[in-house]
C-alpha cells in the first residue's frame, strides 16, 4: 500500500508538472491525490499506525481489544486531524489576506501605483512597478498581489512583449518579496507555524538574497526593453458608487491593512496563538473602517452589487483549494515512512543543505514550487539545539529553529519555481493573461532568472559563511 500511495503521488505530481499542457487543474489534482491518499492509507490504517505510533496506539486503546473501528479513529483524532489542523491555518491566513487586498483594492487604495509609475520611461516604470509588488507581495498574497499588479499592468502598457517582459519582473519581484517574510508566501506561513523559524531571524538571513534575486533579474530584463514605452494612460477605474473615499481615508486604510499584518508576527510571538487568529484581527478591523469610512454607501445598490473581478476570484479559490490539497497530500506521504527514508537517502548520498537547494530549485521550477517546498519541509523535524549526541553536529545544527535548511529551501522553491514560468501561481497567471508560451519564457526569461536566483544563493551561503 505504501508503494501504491507512493505511485499515486508521483503521478500526481507529472500532472501538476505538465498543467500547461494538459489544462487539468492543479487544485483538481492535488485534492483527488490527498482524498484517495487518505482512503487508501486508512484501509490499512493498522500496518500504518502500527509502524509509525505504536506507542500512542497502545494508549489510544487503554486495554480496550483493537479493532477496525477503533483505528479509524486513531488515525481521524490523532494523524488526520493534525494535518488538517495545519493546512486550515495557513488556508484561514491565505483567506484573510485575500480579504484585506480587496477591500483595499475596492476602495481605490492601490491607485496610487497607477499615479507613481505615470510614465513613458521604461525602467522608472520597470523599476516602480516591480518595488510595489515587492513590498506588498511581502505581507499579503503572493497571487493576488501579483493579479493586481499585472492588471495595472495590461491597462498602461500597449505593446504585448513588452508587457510579458515586465509582467516577469512582477512575477520575480512577489515571489522574491514573498518568500523573506513569515506571512509573504503559503510555504513560509506553514514554516512558521511549525516553529522551524521566528520572524526576525527569517527575515533579517532571506531580506538580502531576495533583493539580489529581484535587483539582478530586473535589471536584466530591464535591458530587453526599449528606451520608450508604447503606453496609453487611462483614467482611474471607475468603480460606480462603490466608494467615495478622499486620499486620507484611503491612506488609512492602507495603514490599517498593511501596518496589522506587520503586527502579526508580534502578535504571535506574545500570545503563542496561530498566525491566522491575529490576520482574522487585522482583517476585522480593516472591515470596520471600510463600513465607518463607507457608511452612507453600505446599502446602496451599486455597493451591493460590487465584486472582485471573476477571475480573480476564481484564481484565488483555486489556490486555496490547492494548498490543502498539497498540505494533505504530502502529511499521508509522510505518514508511511517514505520521507523519512528519502531523508535519510538525502543525509548519505548529498549531505549538503547548499546542493540540496539548489536541486530542490530545479525541481520546483519543473513541477511545482509549494508541492516542492512542502515535501522538503516535512522531510525533517525541528530538532533539539540541545542534543548532544548528534553523530555530526554541524550537519545537523542546519535543522534546528532558525536553522540553515529552512531558510534555503524556501528561498530556492520559490525563486527556482519561476525558472519555467508555468510552476507556480503567479507564472501561471502571468502565462495565461498574456497567453505566453513557454518556449517563449525559456528564451527570453529563464537565463535572467537563473542568474539572480543563483546569485542571491550565493549571497545566502556568504551569510551563513562570515556571520
Amino acid at each position: 500500500m505504501t508503494l501504491i500511495i507512493a505511485i499515486l503521488t508521483l503521478m500526481g505530481c507529472a500532472l501538476i508538472a505538465t498543467a500547461h499542457l494538459t489544462y487539468i487543474n492543479k487544485a483538481a489534482v492535488a485534492m483527488f491525490v490527498c482524498t484517495v491518499g487518505w482512503v487508501l492509507y486508512i484501509c490499512y490504517g493498522t500496518d500504518f499506525v502500527m509502524s509509525q505510533h505504536p506507542q500512542d496506539y497502545r494508549d489510544f486503546l487503554a486495554a480496550v481489544q483493537p479493532t477496525s473501528t477503533t483505528v479509524k479513529y486513531f488515525i481521524y483524532d490523532n494523524v488526520f486531524l493534525k494535518y488538517v489542523g495545519k493546512a486550515a491555518a495557513v488556508v484561514l491566513f491565505l483567506l484573510s489576506t485575500m480579504q484585506i487586498i480587496e477591500i483595499l483594492n475596492n476602495n481605490g487604495c492601490f491607485d496610487f501605483v497607477s499615479e507613481w509609475i505615470r510614465t513613458r520611461n521604461s525602467k522608472h516604470l520597470l523599476w516602480s512597478i516591480t518595488l510595489v509588488t515587492f513590498l506588498i507581495s511581502a505581507n499579503l498574497d503572493n497571487l493576488t498581489t501579483t493579479m493586481t499588479m499585472l492588471m495595472v499592468l495590461h491597462n498602461i502598457v500597449q505593446n504585448r512583449r513588452q508587457r510579458m517582459l515586465i509582467g516577469t519582473a512582477i512575477v520575480i519581484a512577489a515571489n522574491a518579496g514573498g518568500c523573506f517574510t513569515v506571512i509573504g508566501d503559503p510555504a513560509t506561513v506553514a514554516l512558521w507555524g511549525d516553529g522551524a523559524v521566528t520572524a526576525s531571524n527569517f527575515s533579517a538571513y532571506l531580506v538580502g538574497p531576495a533583493l539580489v534575486a529581484w535587483i539582478v533579474t530586473t535589471a536584466l530584463i530591464g535591458r530587453n526593453l526599449p528606451d520608450r514605452l508604447d503606453v496609453e494612460w487611462m483614467t482611474t477605474p471607475y468603480r460606480g458608487d462603490d466608494t467615495n473615499l478622499n486620499r486620507w481615508q484611503r491612506m488609512v486604510m492602507l495603514i490599517v491593512g498593511i501596518g496589522g499584518l506587520w503586527f502579526i508576527p508580534t502578535f504571535h510571538n506574545i500570545t503563542k496563538l496561530s498566525p491566522f487568529l491575529g490576520a482574522l484581527c487585522v482583517l476585522s478591523v480593516l472591515w470596520i473602517v471600510n463600513e465607518v469610512f463607507n457608511r452612507k454607501l453600505m446599502t446602496a445598490d451599486q455597493m451591493v452589487q460590487r465584486r472582485i473581478p471573476i477571475p480573480l476570484q476564481y484564481r484565488n479559490i483555486q489556490q486555496i483549494l490547492y494548498v490543502m490539497g498539497i498540505m494533505l497530500a504530502v502529511g499521508v506521504v509522510k505518514e508511511t515512512g517514505i520521507l523519512g527514508i528519502f531523508s535519510q537517502w538525502v543525509d548519505c548520498h548529498i549531505h549538503n543543505i547548499w546542493v540540496f537547494g539548489v536541486f530542490s530549485g530545479l525541481a520546483s521550477g519543473i513541477i511545482d514550487s509549494f508541492t516542492i517546498s512542502m515535501t522538503n519541509i516535512s522531510l525533517y523535524p525541528v530538532v533539539d539545539a540541545g542534543m548532544e549526541q548528534w553523530a555530526d553536529k554541524a550537519y545537523m545544527e542546519n535543522f534546528v529553529q532558525n536553522g540553515a535548511y529552512w531558510k534555503t529551501v524556501v528561498y530556492s522553491t520559490a525563486l527556482g519555481g519561476c525558472l519555467f514560468g508555468y510552476a507556480n501561481v503567479s507564472g501561471m497567471a502571468l502565462m495565461r493573461m498574456e497567453r505566453m508560451r513557454v518556449g517563449w519564457y525559456l528564451k527570453n526569461c529563464t537565463p535572467k532568472v537563473l542568474v539572480g536566483w543563483l546569485l542571491g544563493m550565493a549571497v545566502l551561503i556568504a551569510e551563513y559563511a562570515f556571520i
